[in-house]
């Protein structure tokens, strides 16, 4: 811990400078309380959030995003400066991590044998391998199982220079640094997972009981341009809505107009596919799901424009999702500041409309990308979790500068909205009454944290902190830089 003093001091004592308007430092917060067992205090004050907002970007790691952020379990440091390094079985020789201030990366290969390949048993040495991989007998970085480089950047990681805003809101808010993705695999079944808490194939749209269990090959959307053009998938079995539907609680999910940049698995090339609203997709997937057909929900799923209506006119409803269009995903080829500019828009938006006083912002990234990281992801079931990825709470409630340590992953998105607006129901088959024959219930792991940790319902609601959307790069978190 001494070696991260000076640098989240001198790290500090710069955000006090740029970032005037954000107020001073936050003191250290108390202990997180044990995972699963949030203070009394803290569960009764959970229903001051009557609008939770998920903005799911695209393809990076912690260690690339925040492994240099003070305090949290990052990379390791040495004489001031980040030092991991892996195997590099081309050369023979070590790869090290090492500052990346490109805006626009490749990432590596990131479905299912690939997270295998890189958690290599616990090693957490093989994203190079995985990367240099990818580079062979591909055609295209659209393809999961392609890197989007000649030359694999994984090693890479970013800091204040290159995403301040992001930084910012961790200074501000709290950041999660033991976050993982749920499932070890690329960005459809983490989708399916952020409604469903499941990834699976169906055989039958009216029965449930018809869905296996499916981690990298789930009912893959068609391409809508007719590329590798097949059957719509059946998302036959149990999602979020169906329960939410139910206790009439309101949810849009947002889509913004553009392109997707993966193909649908196992293309071995494709132009990229395009989305919106309208169309189903891999990060699109609700209109395939039975419950929402059955619901009348369809006219949930909407363009993103009207998110920032909903926002400036206090009609956000009780849970938002907002996916991107490829360029402002963070999802190689797309650009980092492009990626930040939309996500500062978005957090913007819910900030200076009338319903900022009672909204939580989970903003995420739905899996690695191919970046390396250097935690070994804990094991809940045959999915996941897989590899840690970066999470910050943007809320007036959200403890200030707070770091969460405890095991998480975005399960537990899903769990504090069953505990917020449904009474603490769960994607049960055995109490959901639309039971389904998913291999567990994610929600009720022994692992998975309580989200209502990071906030503090007895403080004074934190202010807005509107952030510019093109911000000045902010200070080098290592000495020297």
């Amino acid at each position: 811990m001494k070696k991260l003093q000076p640098r989240r001091a001198a790290l500090l004592t710069v955000f006090a400078v740029v970032l005037a308007a954000c107020g001073p430092a936050a003191a250290q917060p108390a202990p997180s309380p044990s995972p699963g067992q949030p203070d009394r205090v803290a569960v009764d004050g959970i229903h001051k959030i009557k609008h939770v907002i998920v903005i799911m970007q695209e393809n990076r790691s912690f260690d690339h995003y925040f492994g240099t952020y003070p305090g949290v379990d990052g990379l390791t440091i040495v004489k001031g400066q980040p030092h991991n390094c892996i195997p590099d079985p081309r050369t023979g020789q070590p790869s090290c991590s090492y500052h990346d201030g490109v805006d626009h990366n490749g990432g590596g290969p990131h479905g299912q044998t690939d997270a295998t390949a890189a958690i290599d048993g616990g090693k957490m040495d093989g994203f190079i391998g995985v990367a240099e991989h990818g580079n062979r007998g591909c055609g295209a970085s659209h393809d999961p199982a392609c890197n989007g480089s000649t030359t694999p950047d994984v090693m890479g990681w970013k800091d204040a220079r290159d995403i301040p805003n992001y930084w910012a809101y961790a200074h501000n808010y709290t950041l999660q640094d033991h976050l993982f993705e749920p499932n070890a695999s690329w960005s459809l079944p983490q989708h399916l997972y952020m409604v469903s808490e499941w990834s699976a194939k169906c055989s039958s749209a009216a029965d449930p009981q018809s869905c296996i269990n499916a981690l990298q090959s789930p009912g893959n959307p068609p391409d809508q341009k007719g590329n590798k053009a097949g059957t719509p998938p059946n998302y036959a079995w149990t999602d979020l809505t169906y329960l939410m539907h139910k206790d009439n609680v309101a949810w849009k999910y947002y889509v913004q107009t553009g392109t997707e940049p993966d193909c649908s698995n196992d293309a071995a090339d494709c132009p990229p596919v395009n989305q919106n609203a309208k169309t189903p997709g891999i990060w699109n997937p609700l209109p395939f799901f039975t419950t929402v057909k059955q619901d009348n929900q369809l006219q949930n799923i909407t363009g993103v424009s009207h998110y920032y209506e909903d926002a400036r006119n206090g009609r956000l409803p009780a849970v938002s999702w907002i996916t991107p269009s490829g360029p402002n995903s963070e999802h190689p080829p797309g650009l980092v500041s492009a990626g930040q500019a939309w996500t500062t828009s978005l957090v913007n938006a819910a900030m200076q409309g009338p319903d900022w006083s009672s909204t939580a912002i989970y903003l995420s990234w739905d899996d690695w990308g191919g970046f390396y990281d250097h935690v070994v992801p804990p094991t809940v079931d045959a999915n996941g979790y897989g590899l840690r990825v970066p999470g910050i709470v943007i809320s007036p409630y959200a403890r200030k500068g707070y770091i969460d340590h405890q095991v998480l992953s975005q399960d537990a998105y899903v769990k504090f909205i069953e505990d917020d607006f449904l009474g603490g129901q769960r994607l049960d088959p055995r109490t959901d009454g639309r039971p389904d024959p998913r291999i567990s219930v994610r929600e009720n792991a022994s692992q998975l944290g309580s989200l209502v940790s990071d906030f503090d319902f007895t403080q004074q609601p934190q202010k807005a902190l509107v952030l510019p959307t093109s911000p000045p790069p902010g200070p080098s978190s290592i000495l020297g830089g």
